[in-house]
């Protein structure tokens, strides 16, 4: 028997309303690639998103299409957001840090109808026009003012919103249609598209709702410095209106000065990115000789946060959330949010259980599955593979049915390729990760990639990419590399062959000959052991 209850589908469109209504004096605080600071309100918010949906329909753009953004935080990439979503279109960010064969590859698998990219990004754009494809529109976000000149006959943002109606009618469909496109990369071979619903992008925002609500005031200031084209900021622009936060994005300046200058001249209280940047702000706190004003929380993610960095906001008292997510779950998996004994505990061993991943948010199941294939207790000793469902993580690859059927097991779950244990508590801690990606600040980098790209030069013979200790990047790529010849190639040499299919921020920081690799039984490289050998090296910027 069902419940006699009325049912309306969840739809983005439904959170930017809610806001512009029940938050009317939230703003959204913007530092603009024109060089100034904008501001506008939710309600001011909507009547553009309105504006820009009409103009996206003169456009041609319809149900189901792709249109990409290439752009930083900014009111504009948040109008973009919830404007091609909210008429059945799918909002597809893309890592502007990619290289030129990623970004191709994911514009042309996507299909995507229509890019919107900010000033800054228009050399990449000129660049790869060539190779993307030929009838794609291309919209400048900016003002007639500030449009820069390029060859792809770009129109202007601004522009495109004049003279259109503040009004429009939101189409209704159903709640699974297709909302929003990201692509990981780090993994073999080319990016993969998780592609999110209206009911599974609503259903995370109101689970991250739940999280945020526990330390971030009704009202308060949220800077995502996370960008919105990394796995859609962490949900942050959807749960945020929810919550009547005002946003107050960063733009491309996201160094230490320039965060602490921003949050300090606008009172945020909670500020979202991974560990890197927040690096880059604890040294301008310590010159400043203080923290920024109401500075107060802090999410980190996108990699493990070190202890020291947990401890030392802690001890400025800037309550930590320290998150783990993916971007097949939308991304957030765990929060770091902890139940009043750990707080209560002394303070080293608080900051023990929160350099932990913390505990599963609500709607994300957890599992751990040993080498025997047996699902494995929690009980804080036992480890296994981490896997993961719900309601906001993928059941499959956009388009890629090999991928999809390799990252679901046969119960549904998710494998996140990660080595975890979990305690009677419920906190999470990864361990290890089961695949040999390299992690730098935040970004994945593939290790079989960069060892297929080195092996194509004539002269190396054999090779393995490593990740080195870092403490800023959290970790570097190292080729170990055997010779062809007597005659060894640069480093630069190697960069050079490498650049065309890799960004410079991937290409690995040193190259350290050897005259054979050690291999297991089963004749594959033994990266253990490789570890092992070279567990005293120090990169070459650390020495």
């Amino acid at each position: 028997m069902k419940g006699m209850m009325q049912h309306r589908p969840l739809l983005i469109s439904n959170i930017l309303e809610y806001a512009a209504e029940a938050h009317a004096t939230c703003e959204i605080v913007s530092v603009r690639t024109e060089g100034d600071v904008h501001r506008q309100t939710y309600p001011q918010t909507l009547k553009r998103v309105y504006q820009l949906a009409n103009a996206l329909q003169e456009l041609g753009v319809g149900l189901g299409d792709r249109v990409a953004t290439l752009a930083w935080n900014g009111y504009r990439h948040f109008e973009l957001y919830y404007a091609i979503s909210g008429q059945g279109a799918i909002c597809h960010t893309i890592n502007p840090r990619l290289s030129q064969e990623q970004l191709i590859y994911i514009v042309n698998h996507a299909e995507d109808k229509v890019l919107f990219l900010d000033t800054t990004f228009v050399p990449i754009i000129e660049g790869v026009r060539s190779e993307l494809p030929a009838d794609m529109k291309f919209v400048i976000m900016t003002d007639r003012a500030h449009m820069p000149e390029n060859s792809f006959g770009a129109l202007c943002y601004e522009e495109l919103l004049e003279g259109q109606p503040e009004t429009f009618d939101w189409p209704e469909f159903d709640e699974e249609t297709a909302a929003a496109l990201c692509y990981t990369s780090g993994t073999t071979g080319n990016p993969k598209g998780a592609l999110y619903s209206h009911r599974s992008t609503t259903l995370h925002a109101m689970t991250l709702g739940l999280i945020m609500g526990q330390s971030i005031p009704a009202e308060a200031k949220v800077l995502p410095v996370v960008p919105l084209f990394h796995v859609n900021a962490w949900g942050i622009p959807y749960a945020s209106p929810l919550l009547g936060h005002s946003l107050v994005m960063p733009g491309g300046a996201l160094d230490g000065p320039s965060l602490f200058k921003l949050m300090d001249t606008e009172g945020v209280f909670s500020a979202w990115g991974v560990p890197t940047v927040w690096m880059g702000l604890l040294a301008e706190i310590k010159a400043q000789g203080r923290k920024p004003k109401g500075f107060s929380d802090v999410v980190v993610g996108g990699s493990a946060a070190p202890r020291r960095m947990i401890e030392t906001f802690e001890g400025m008292d800037v309550h930590v959330g320290h998150a783990w997510g993916m971007t097949e779950m939308s991304p957030i998996g765990t929060h770091g949010n902890m139940p009043k004994w750990v707080k209560e505990l002394p303070f080293d061993k608080m900051i023990d259980l929160k350099a932990q991943q913390g505990r599963r948010a609500f709607g994300v199941d957890l599992k751990i599955i040993g080498d025997d294939g047996i699902r494995q207790p929690h009980d804080g000793k036992a480890v296994g593979e981490l896997y993961v469902r719900g309601n906001s993580i993928v059941s499959g690859y956009f388009k890629n049915d090999e991928a999809s059927a390799k990252a679901i097991d046969a119960d549904g779950w998710f494998g996140t390729g990660d080595i975890a244990s979990i305690d009677t508590n419920g906190i999470l801690n990864i361990q290890d990760r089961a695949k040999d990606l390299i992690k730098s600040g935040g970004e994945w980098i593939s290790s079989i990639d960069l060892e297929n790209a080195a092996m194509s030069h004539p002269g190396v013979a054999n090779c393995a990419a490593v990740a080195m200790p870092h403490p800023k990047w959290d970790e570097r790529p190292v080729l170990v590399a055997v010779a062809a010849s007597e005659e060894k190639p640069s480093l630069d040499e190697l960069h050079q062959h490498m650049l065309e299919h890799f960004a410079k921020w991937q290409l690995p920081d040193d190259v350290i000959w050897t005259d054979a690799l050690p291999l297991t039984a089963t004749g594959k490289v033994s990266k253990l052991t490789l570890r092992q050998q070279f567990a005293d090296y120090t990169l070459p910027d650390l020495r």
